[in-house]
Parts: structure tokens; sequence; C-alpha cells
């Protein structure tokens, strides 16, 4: 039975209440704070004051506990909107903000579908939206959304712990790295590249993000306007 449908141990005031979600909290706390490396079932009972053998009544595996922390977060990811469009758009807005608040969530999209109350609470507002296009261009349409969100987040995430580890912004970084490229492009071998870093829009995070949402999403409505026609 997954985690999802086992009931928990009965409530237990001595010598300390637990529950799945003060479980999953603590882990939370734990993993915004230090990552997913600071993450296990020994150190969440620790956090909690409690013995680890008492969160095996609550939670199998270290699997089961990232599961639930994924869907604790997808409590805060709600798509809205009018059309399918502005609610695909509110989905990608809303999982890039969770995980800017929670960058342990980069780590963890993608990969097999999570299948938590409130993970399936935002897959059925976003189908639900998109009620009368054909499950042929739904399907798809939703799946290149989520893999460009993926994509997009974890980009942004390894640019901030490159920042870290680093002690470089991006722009010092660039200053770093700049006269080495000028060299690379005075050689004349690469033009193109060359050109667009010269010449090319400088987007800030939000206005990549953005702009990208925007390629795709105007693919799908290309896709739809055919279907409908």
């Amino acid at each position: 039975m997954l985690v999802w449908e086992r009931p928990e141990p009965p409530d237990r005031p001595t010598p300390a209440p637990l529950s799945r979600d003060l479980i999953v909290r603590a882990a939370i706390r734990l993993a915004d704070a230090d990552g997913l490396d600071a993450v296990s079932l020994r150190k969440v009972a620790a956090a909690l004051d409690v013995g680890p053998m008492r969160l095996y009544g609550y939670i199998a595996t270290k699997e089961e506990l990232l599961d639930l922390m994924v869907d604790a977060v997808y409590a805060e990811i709600r798509p809205a909107g009018d059309g399918w469009r502005e609610v695909l758009g509110s989905l990608a807005e809303s999982v890039r903000k969770a995980a800017h608040r929670h960058e342990w969530l980069a780590d963890l999209l993608g990969g097999r579908p999570q299948l938590g109350p409130n993970t399936m609470a935002g897959g059925e507002a976003v189908l639900a939206a998109m009620d009368g296009v054909g499950l042929d261009t739904v399907v798809p349409a939703v799946a290149a959304v989520n893999a460009y969100v993926t994509g997009a987040v974890r980009r942004e995430i390894t640019e901030r712990r490159a920042e870290r580890s680093s002690g470089m912004d991006q722009r010092q970084w660039q200053a770093a790295f700049g006269p080495y490229l000028e060299r690379t492009f005075a050689t004349g071998r690469f033009p193109a590249l060359a050109t667009m870093v010269r010449d090319g829009p400088h987007l800030d995070a939000d206005q990549t993000f953005r702009i990208g949402l925007d390629f795709v999403l105007d693919g799908i409505a290309a896709r739809v306007s055919k279907r409908v026609q």
C-alpha cells in the first residue's frame, strides 16, 4: 500500500506528538537550510527529538519522505487563470517560485509522475483548463511545458549554487572570463558566438524564463489553432 493510502498510527501524545505532517515539515526545514543531503529519517527524528524507529510507523523509506516533501510543496502551487494558456503559464511560474523558495525541489523535478494529492490536484486544474483540446495535443503540450520548466529551473538553481560556491555573481564571473573570450574570439574561429556575446540581448533570469515560456506556449497555441481549423 502506497504512503498516500496507508493510515497513520494512532496518535501518541507522549513522549512527543508525531504525525506525517510534522515529519514532512521538519524534513523540509532541513532541506531548505542545507539541501537534500541534510535529510534522512535519522536526522529528521533528531530534529523532532524522537527516536528514529518511531518514524517508521509513519514513513517506511527515505523515498517516501521525499515524495511527501514534494507533494507538500505542491500545495503552494495552484495553477489558475482563464483559458489553458494562462493556466499553463501560471503553473510554470508557480513551480519556478516554489523552487526558488525550496531549492532542493529542482533536484526532484522530472522523472516519474508524482502521485500525491496536491500534485494531482494541480494536474487536474491544468487538464480541466484544456478541456475541448484533443488529448493528442494536450499530453505532449503539458509534457513540453513541464520539460521547459524543469530545465529552466534547474539551470537557475545551478547558477545560484555556482555563485555561492565560487563567491562570484554572474557579472563578476563574466568580468573574470571576459579577457579569455576576447582572445578566443580574436582568432576568428567562432564568429557566430562572438556576435551573440557582443551584440545579443543580455536578459536577466526573469526575462529569460518568461520569453522562453512564451516560445513554448506560442508553439502550443499554433498547434491548438491548427487542430481547431
